[in-house]
């Protein structure tokens, strides 16, 4: 069957839609109210990686499309010195938050960028001692009005473990760049998330088992679909017992008709959200089959 450009997708009445909302600065305007200048800096951030994931992942926009380049320039110019992003979690750093951001404007075409380079040294420079990562505000124990008062980071406090929510994220960035792929450091914070998969966070944002079947696509937080994803783009094999348990629940929850139908945690509102997930899943699959037999 022929296909048409893929610049065909970028005219479809839904990728209009969100580019005729992009702001002149290059972003996306939150919709929700912020009042603190930190928060309406980190959640402007957040609402442009949010409609970038939709024009990137499903229509397949990237730099060449002038909104992309704007919308690049605009988080370009919202990173620290250090290379990382904040605003979530005011002058907190965010290590979930930056690598999803680096890993849609790799997935963009900018995997070559300083910016994005210096993001991901900055990411390798947070890990904790096991290999993975955690937003270090979380290994304190503070109340939000105690953060706010802090116009410094909490430095990373290393022997404390990581927790896979924060992890499984980071490593979508590194999963995203092919020259990150098959570094050392990067299979051994895979081996660490492969072995959380089905098990409870060590901390509390998302810490139920349950969070891993609640899926996001595009994605967002750490579920089983975004983990196998990576796993399976930084060449881990099927047969891994942890992974192998992973595919196996998806082919018992696979339909009679092929489809999928799962607990949408957000991307749900899509009428054709489980084409999308059933598009993520076989080319999930697709890719373990090269690195070994299921």
């Amino acid at each position: 069957m022929e296909t048409g450009p893929v610049t065909s997708l970028w005219e479809l009445t839904p990728a209009l839609k969100i580019l005729g909302k992009q702001q002149d600065d290059g972003s996306w305007k939150y919709p929700k109210k912020k009042e603190d200048s930190r928060e309406i800096s980190g959640y402007g951030q957040l609402e442009t990686f949010r409609q970038l994931g939709v024009l990137i992942e499903k229509y397949l926009l990237n730099k060449e499309h002038p909104s992309v380049q704007r919308a690049a320039e605009f988080l370009f110019g919202c990173q620290t010195d250090e290379g990382d992003f904040r605003g979530i979690y005011l002058d907190q750093y965010s290590p979930n938050y930056s690598a999803a951001y680096l890993e849609i404007l790799i997935k963009a075409g900018f995997a070559t960028d300083p910016h994005v380079e210096r993001g991901l040294q900055w990411l390798l420079s947070m890990r904790q001692d096991d290999g993975g990562w955690v937003i270090p505000l979380r290994t304190e124990h503070l109340r939000w009005g105690e953060v706010k008062a802090l116009h410094e980071p909490v430095q990373p406090r290393r022997q404390k473990a990581s927790s896979h929510m924060v992890t499984g994220v980071v490593l979508r960035a590194f999963a995203a760049h092919p020259d990150y792929q098959r570094k050392p450091d990067i299979t051994r914070a895979g081996e660490l998330l492969a072995s959380r998969i089905f098990k409870a966070d060590n901390y509390t944002d998302r810490k139920a088992p349950d969070y891993w079947t609640q899926i996001t696509f595009p994605f967002w937080f750490t579920d089983l679909l975004s983990a196998l994803d990576s796993l399976s783009r930084l060449g881990f094999s099927p047969d891994h017992p942890n992974i192998k348990e992973g595919i196996d629940w998806f082919v018992k929850q696979q339909k009679k008709d092929g489809s999928w139908s799962l607990h949408m945690l957000k991307g749900g509102g899509d009428v054709n959200y489980k084409y999308w997930i059933a598009l993520v899943i076989c080319r999930m699959l697709d890719r373990f089959t090269k690195h070994g037999e299921f």
